[in-house]
Parts: C-alpha cells; sequence; structure tokens
C-alpha cells in the first residue's frame, strides 16, 4: 500500500475515532437522562419546552435503547478506526456499515427534518460520510492490485 493510501487510512481512522466517542458520549447523557431529558439532548432544534413533559413508562425504555445503540455504534466504530489505522479491509466494510447506517437513519428522521442543529449533529453526519469515501477510495484504489485494503 502507498503511503499516501495509508495516510488516507489513518485520516479515516480518526474521524470515526471522533465520530465513536461523540456517540458514546452521547448514549450515556441518553441513558443517564430522564425521557423528556434525552429528548431535548438530541432534537437540540426543537424548543425545549415542547419535549418537557411526563412520558409513559414505554417511551422512556425505547429512548434508553437508542443511547444504547448510540454507545455500542461508537464503540465499534471506536474498535474498527484501530482496524483502519492497520489498513485492514474488513474494518473498512464493518465500521463504514455500522457508522454509515447508523448516521444514514439519522440524516433521513432527525436531520432532513430540521429537529437537531447542525453542530454536532450534521456535522457528525458529515465526519462519517467523510471517513467512509476515504476508506472506499482506498479500497477501490488497491482492490486489482492485490494489497491488503
Amino acid at each position: 500500500m502507498t503511503p499516501a493510501n495509508m495516510t488516507l487510512l489513518k485520516i479515516a481512522a480518526g474521524l470515526w475515532v471522533i465520530w465513536g466517542l461523540v456517540h458514546v458520549l452521547a448514549g450515556v447523557i441518553v441513558l443517564t437522562s430522564d425521557a423528556s431529558g434525552g429528548f431535548q439532548a438530541i432534537a437540540d432544534a426543537v424548543d425545549p419546552a415542547a419535549l418537557q413533559g411526563e412520558y409513559a413508562a414505554a417511551v422512556g425504555g425505547i429512548l434508553k435503547q437508542h443511547g444504547w445503540n448510540l454507545g455500542w455504534f461508537g464503540i465499534a466504530t471506536i474498535i474498527g478506526a484501530l482496524f483502519i489505522w492497520r489498513g485492514n479491509v474488513t474494518a473498512i466494510w464493518v465500521t463504514g456499515l455500522i457508522g454509515g447506517l447508523a448516521d444514514l437513519g439519522y440524516l433521513m428522521f432527525v436531520d432532513l427534518p430540521g429537529y437537531v442543529n447542525f453542530f454536532p449533529g450534521t456535522v457528525m453526519t458529515i465526519v462519517s460520510a467523510s471517513a467512509i469515501a476515504l476508506s472506499f477510495w482506498v479500497w477501490l484504489s488497491t482492490r486489482g492490485r492485490g494489497e491488503t485494503a
């Protein structure tokens, strides 16, 4: 693998670590908040008064499950980043699928409808898209040459 390709993978790995840490933090915030606080933490562009209220226990449980998912998505992408750093092609695919599909749902159902502010929400989508693009650029450029990534 060329030094330029390794540099691109290291940049992608760094982006995944940033994305992962933000999502672990978001997961912890949601898991440690009541339902109103969890919704306010996620939908930060929505007037907090509109999200304040008593929610059924099942709603809180579903939100906690979302917080759990945010946390494991983050941890999985951080672990994947370590392997991407080393040029592992499986990690490029698995990390891209985990982070990319998590962010696709976020983009469609939370970001595009306008429930979140540009930072950190939309920025994290740009971060994951950039990590995917860099990783797959390297994968595509090395595919036919028998290289490892």
